[in-house]
């Protein structure tokens, strides 16, 4: 990996999902040295409790800051709606952006249109504020997809499972003209969800995250020489892997995330 002197950013997500915006992020900032963590073992965040995911989103924000990440990225759109206010409290003078279904964009006409995202993404007061802020009167279909962001995770986007999910979901939804894609691991399965929609328009907010990351490292100091791009899990490697590859991020070397202490069990799963 090259070496660079750009700005260090810490990138997290609860699986492979963030990927698709660690990608984006590569495109728009060539120079930042970016830091990403798969918390693939305690997958899928959509289906865990609130203060879960923060306990978890407080220690992989610790992870990066040791790392020596100058602003962190929460790619994930879960922990963004039940986490990222109480980040921004604990570390306010750290930059954080995070990532939220483009709702603005996809409701700005009266086109048909439809949220797929986690159970919790939906049902948190940030969605909601989201969705009163813009909503209006053309209001989407909201599409609860539960298991979708895990079998992703864990068979792989190609899966027959997989796809077999996909199709389930999205059987409701045919007639919409417009899909807002209120997860990051979904731009994963867009071929799939195509397959069953048709020439569907999908909303993929990972483009406008980058672009609000480069406005708010501009000012940064370059970080010590480091490499381009590092990656951490406490999953199985080679899926991130092939996701990595799959986004254009080439071949990676992924080292194991170190244990943290860990939430309480949560009941829910």
């Amino acid at each position: 990996m090259s070496e660079t002197g750009g700005a260090r950013i810490g990138v997290f997500d609860s699986g492979v999902g963030g990927l698709t915006v660690l990608a984006a992020l590569r495109r728009r900032l060539p120079a930042a040295q970016l830091l990403y963590v798969a918390d693939s073992a305690h997958a899928p965040y959509g289906e865990r409790s609130a203060d879960y995911v923060l306990a978890r989103s407080r220690a992989l924000t610790r992870f990066l800051l040791d790392q020596g990440a100058q602003a962190v990225v929460v790619a994930c759109n879960t922990a963004t709606a039940l986490a990222i206010d109480a980040l921004r409290r604990d570390w306010p003078a750290l930059p954080f952006v995070g990532i939220e279904p483009a709702l603005k964009p996809a409701l700005a006409d009266a086109a048909s249109v439809a949220v797929m995202a986690t159970p919790a993404t939906l049902a948190s007061a940030r969605f909601r504020a989201l969705l009163a802020a813009h909503g209006g009167a053309h209001a989407p279909r909201l599409q609860p997809c539960p298991g979708l962001a895990d079998a992703i995770e864990t068979d792989g986007a190609q899966a027959p499972r997989t796809r077999e999910r996909v199709a389930e979901l999205c059987a409701p939804l045919r007639g919409c003209t417009r899909i807002v894609l209120g997860c990051t691991h979904y731009p994963l399965v867009a071929d799939a969800i195509r397959a069953t929609l048709g020439a569907v328009e999908l909303l993929d907010p990972a483009d406008a995250v980058a672009a609000q990351t480069l406005r708010v490292t501009s000012c940064l100091a370059p970080a010590a020489p480091g490499a381009a791009l590092r990656f951490w899990s406490n999953g199985d490697a080679s899926r991130l892997q092939r996701v990595a590859r799959d986004c254009g991020l080439g071949a990676v070397a992924v080292e194991p995330l170190p244990a943290a202490p860990q939430p309480a069990p949560d009941a829910a799963r």
